[in-house]
């Protein structure tokens, strides 16, 4: 099969459209639609369905389209190697993890990596839906549960937990609660059960909302929820190393909390060898170390 008609097809498929794959392919739209039409004939059949508004794969272009993406995915898997081959760090780093951890733990820490390493391309991908690595959606991820897949390699971070904070303004006017029930005389910020959130803070939130709480403030992740805490707005529901960067929060009813949600870091077994994950790798961990460091610190006192 001719890899340059896949290569160009590829990108049609893609970008839904004669003239955007051209742009993209530095082709003019003739050209892409003969190349495009040399393949079906090639294989002899329809792999576009033509219309007004663009292009819509058939079921045999679809086909097609799955089996370039799979190989699209490899070629850059070994670019990578061969890249990760010099000593130096640089080039770009797809990260994933959840919206509430890159915001409010990963992200004001990346000025440290960058610092180190200059030239490294960061592309961190905040979402809370699995992003599949062995498929190359993404080079690391950083996850609120072991990953499942055998062919990743995992490191255990760190264990977290949900708790309850307030500031010192909003306890100062509103009062200081002490045992669980008294959360019905506060407003409760917190995630909506609905959205995608990690089963033990849906658990601690379920079980708050089982007390007659007065007024609440529903968010679709915890970003918002602290904007919410920091503004006087309420007692949130947030992750416990928020007080590293927000020391000033204050944990209340300290017997309610959630169970342990483990952190883990993953990679694919074929990036083992690559510079730039290692060096993220070893930067999340001393990040890590000094985490604890901190919290050691905070106990003796």
């Amino acid at each position: 099969m001719d890899w340059d008609k896949l290569r160009i097809f590829h990108a049609v498929a893609d970008a839904g459209s004669l003239t955007h794959a051209g742009d993209k392919l530095n082709l003019s739209q003739s050209a892409v639609s003969r190349q495009v039409r040399g393949l079906e004939e090639m294989l002899n059949t329809t792999l576009f369905h033509r219309h007004a508004r663009g292009l819509i794969l058939t079921e045999q272009g679809e086909l097609l389209f799955d089996a370039t993406s799979a190989m699209t995915k490899r070629l850059d898997t070994a670019s990578a190697r061969i890249r990760d081959s010099e000593e130096e760090v640089f080039g770009e780093l797809r990260v994933t993890t959840t919206t509430g951890f890159g915001t409010l733990w990963l992200a004001p820490r990346l000025p440290k990596l960058y610092e180190q390493y200059p030239d490294l391309k960061v592309d961190l991908m905040l979402e809370e839906r699995v992003l599949d690595l062995p498929m190359r959606e993404a080079d690391v991820a950083i996850r609120m549960k072991e990953p499942s897949q055998a062919d990743l390699i995992r490191k255990k971070l760190m264990m977290i937990r949900m708790c309850l904070f307030a500031t010192p303004d909003y306890l100062a006017e509103n009062g200081t609660p002490v045992e669980i029930e008294e959360i019905e005389n506060h407003r409760l910020i917190c995630q909506n059960t609905n959205s995608d959130q990690v089963g033990a803070g849906r658990n601690l939130v379920q079980h708050l909302m089982t007390y007659d709480i007065r007024s609440t403030l529903t968010v679709n992740n915890y970003f918002g929820v602290l904007q919410g805490v920091l503004n006087n707005l309420g007692i949130g529901v947030l992750p416990d190393y928020v007080t590293e960067d927000f020391p000033d929060l204050v944990r209340v009813i300290q017997d309610v909390e959630s169970a342990d949600v483990p952190v883990f870091l993953a990679y694919p077994e074929e990036l083992r060898h690559s510079q730039r994950v290692a060096a993220f790798k070893d930067f999340v961990q001393d990040e890590i170390i000094a985490y604890r460091k901190q919290l050691r610190e905070k106990q003796k006192i």
